[in-house]
This record gives structure tokens, sequence and C-alpha cells, in this order.
């Protein structure tokens, strides 16, 4: 809701689709140093303490904006300088939000945390915007960022209430700040199977990544304008949601590594498919397999991620998992964008779907742990 309201606002205000997507450019500058930092924070500090923190700022923030929205004192600036902060700190928290799950559950049930993780996330990826547009249209846009502030607060709340002990084990890891960056980095590198998955997700997104540029396919593709963007956005999310709970399905299933490429050569035939449709209702069911498929993948590697990594070392670990994520959708949103200028929606899709069959197979052949790797 938070990028919503004030990636709107920003845009009825200035009337710049440059301004706009310089909040973009805001982020990814913000962002990266620290994704890598906030790993390092999540093994050296009690986990619900630092989520309960960075959730903190952002309503802080937010809670600013709509003040000034209130006072009609909000002006662009207002946005870039809250749209930096809260980034940095929503992923100072990431790591932590994600290492804090094997301290409270056992490791019998971490595919299912893991699972229902993900899914209240895909699930309020279709009721955030829904509730901002019902607020936005039927109130004013002002109200959106009151609601907006209203609904932070059980995000500072509730992780307060957490009653394990949520401290990295082994204790703080104190030292250099960027040996210890360096110290999670050469865990991924020399680990059996996390390298592959990574390189997986990285090599795929990058040929693929759909989902910043879905008004060009909308249009290329089915001749859709805002109402196509957000039918194949829903479908997508709806799939992802559905694509969650096939893991829990699955969890039994013990070649885990495997369950990654299986899901992985789906997808890359799905994009074939979607870049093929011209019915926008075919080019729905295309988008909601490939959120299925994505989402398969996602929380199969979180999971791997969690069994196999020490605690102290686990929040570094997917630190580097978030930090390749982050640049993978940058440049995918830049490669499919251009490409699809050049080529077409059609080929970029297409061309896509061919390239991450080819880095599904490499990946298969050169990492063995992926092969290998068994749960339970």
């Amino acid at each position: 809701m938070r990028l919503l309201v004030t990636g709107v606002w920003l845009y009825e205000e200035t009337g710049s689709a440059v301004q706009l997507g310089l909040l973009g450019g805001v982020q990814l500058v913000v962002q990266l140093p620290a994704l890598l930092y906030g790993g390092t924070l999540a093994d050296d500090v009690d986990r619900k303490r630092l989520m309960a923190s960075t959730e903190a700022v952002g309503l802080v923030l937010i809670a600013g904006l709509a003040v000034l929205a209130v006072g009609d004192s909000l002006r662009p600036w207002h946005i870039y300088v809250a749209t930096a902060i809260t980034s940095v700190s929503s992923v100072l928290g990431g790591p932590a939000r994600n290492a804090l799950i094997s301290k409270v559950v056992p490791r019998s049930h971490l595919m299912h945390a893991v699972t229902t993780n993900n899914v209240t996330q895909q699930v309020a990826a279709i009721g955030a915007p829904l509730l901002f547009a019902g607020v936005a249209e039927w109130v004013s846009l002002t109200a959106a960022f009151v609601v907006t502030a209203i609904v932070s607060v059980p995000g500072v709340l509730l992780p307060l209430r957490i009653r394990a002990d949520t401290r990295p084990d082994g204790g703080r890891t104190g030292g250099n700040v960027l040996r210890n960056i360096w110290d999670g980095v050469r865990y991924v590198r020399t680990h059996p199977i996390l390298p592959g998955i990574y390189l997986l997700d990285f090599g795929v997104t990058i040929v693929s990544f759909y989902r910043q540029i879905l008004p060009v396919l909308a249009d290329q593709l089915f001749r859709g304008g805002a109402g196509a963007v957000g039918i194949l956005t829903a479908a997508n999310s709806m799939g992802a949601v559905g694509g969650s709970f096939l893991v829990l399905f699955l969890v039994n299933y013990p070649k885990k590594g495997m369950l990654v490429i299986y899901a992985t050569l789906i997808y890359a035939v799905l994009l074939f498919g979607f870049g093929l449709s011209t019915s926008l209702w075919l080019g729905a069911v295309f988008i909601a397999g490939l959120g299925a498929m994505d989402a398969v993948t996602v929380t199969v590697r979180h999971a791997v991620v969690q069994l196999t990594t020490p605690d102290g070392m686990l929040g570094r670990a997917l630190s580097v998992q978030s930090t390749a994520a982050t640049t993978a959708n940058n440049i995918g949103t830049l490669e499919v964008g251009i490409l699809s200028a050049a080529v077409g929606a059609s080929a970029t899709m297409v061309l896509g779907g061919g390239a991450s069959v080819l880095i599904t197979l490499l990946v298969w052949w050169a990492v063995r742990g992926i092969r290998d790797y068994r749960f339970p």
C-alpha cells in the first residue's frame, strides 16, 4: 500500500513518468548495500526486535506523509526521502524476518512455515491493491495515506509478542562489518547447493522477468490497457498462492533440489505459451501458471537455505539470496523491456523460454548438489 499510494500521488502531482520512474532508481541505489548489511545485523542482534524496529521506521515515515497529505503540505521531495529511508529499513529487516522462522518453528515443520510465509505475502499482494483502490476511489488519496499508516501498526507490535528467544545462536558476530559480509558471501559460495539454486534463479530471471513491464506485454500481446494489466497481475498473484500450497502437497518429496529444476523447466515452457497467446484470458491462465511455478521455486529455495545453514550464518545467507534476486529483477526488467522494444513482446517471451530451458539444464548438469540433495 505504501508503494501504491506514494507512486499514485507522485504521478498525479507531477504528471511525469520520469519522476515516477526515479522512485525505482532511488530504491536500487540504496537497497543493494543495505541488503548485505541486513544479513549481518540479523546474525548479530535479536531478530524480533530488529524486525519491529525497521517496521517502526516505516510506520513513522508513512504516518508523517499522511499528516503532510492531510495538511495539504506534501511535496514530491518528501516522497523521495521517505522512499529512500523506508527502502533501507525494509531490506534491513528482511533477512531477520526470514531467519526468524527457524527460531520459532521445529525443523520438521520448516517447509510448512516457509510456505505459509509466502502465501501470506501473495494474499497481501492481492488484497493490498484492492484496499488501496477502494479507499482512493471512494474516499480520497489522502485517506489512503491514513489507512496505510493504520495498517502498518500491527507490523511493529506483533513481532514483540513472540515468546521464543530470537537471538542468533553463538551470540554477537562482532568484528569488522565488511568481513562479516564477506564471510556470508564465502559461505554461500562454498555451499554444495546454494550457489546452484541462486544462479538458477538469477539466470532465468534476467531473461524472463515480466512483472514490471506488464503494461508493455499487455499492450503488445493482447492490445489491452490498465484493465488487462490488472487481470494479468491478479492472475499471477493467485497462481502464486496456488503454487505455494502445491509445495505443501509435495512436502514429503525428498528431492527438493530436483523439485526446483522441474518447476523451473515448467516455468520455461509456460513462457512459450504466454508469448504465443493472443487471447487475454488464455494469457491469464499461462501467467497464473508462471506465478505458481515461481512460488514453488521461491518456497523450496527459502526452505533449503533454512534447513542447510547454521543459525549464526542464516541472516547473511538469506541476504546474499535477496541481493541476487533484487539485482536479477532490475537487470531482467531492463533486458526484457529493451528486447520487447526491439523484437516484440511475443518473441521476447519465446526467447526467454528457450534461454530458461538452457540455463536450467546447464545448472542441473554443473551443480551436483542440486541433484543429490534430499530432505527429509
